[in-house]
């Protein structure tokens, strides 16, 4: 399982993003896995469609790649609370940290303070020869 930072979707919806290469990579790497993401970066992902009326389509598209919205379980307040102090991530990080750890799932981001605090917690990066480079 993978789950997924709002900078790789939103990497991957612009063509004119220093990253868009990288997350079509990224994400051709991960076609037979199990791709998730937190309810707010799902939400994240879909501001830009829902400002250009295609909120609808772009989460269309999503399900249609394989992209899961996950559940956070209980306790996830507290989780973020804890995570949110720990590493000092603002809160939209904390939730993709909180769902890569509550899964035992791999994370892909292009966010360097974000892969840090997940190599911090001895989380896989999907895209770590990337992350490797940045720091």
């Amino acid at each position: 399982m993978i789950v997924l930072d709002a900078s790789v979707l939103i990497a991957l919806g612009n063509a004119n993003d220093v990253h868009h290469l990288r997350a079509r990579e990224v994400l051709m790497a991960c076609l037979d896995e199990h791709l998730l993401l937190h309810p707010l970066t799902k939400a994240e992902v879909l501001v830009g469609p829902v400002r250009r009326g295609s909120g609808e389509l772009k989460e269309r598209e999503l399900l249609a790649m394989g992209v899961e919205e996950w559940a956070p379980i209980e306790g996830s307040g507290l989780r973020l609370a804890e995570i949110r102090v720990s590493t000092g991530l603002k809160m939209p990080d904390c939730c993709v940290l909180d769902a890569a750890l509550a899964t035992g799932s791999q994370l892909a981001t292009f966010d360097e303070e974000l892969a840090k605090a997940a190599a911090h917690f001895g989380l896989a990066l999907q895209n770590r020869s990337w992350v490797e480079q940045q720091l």
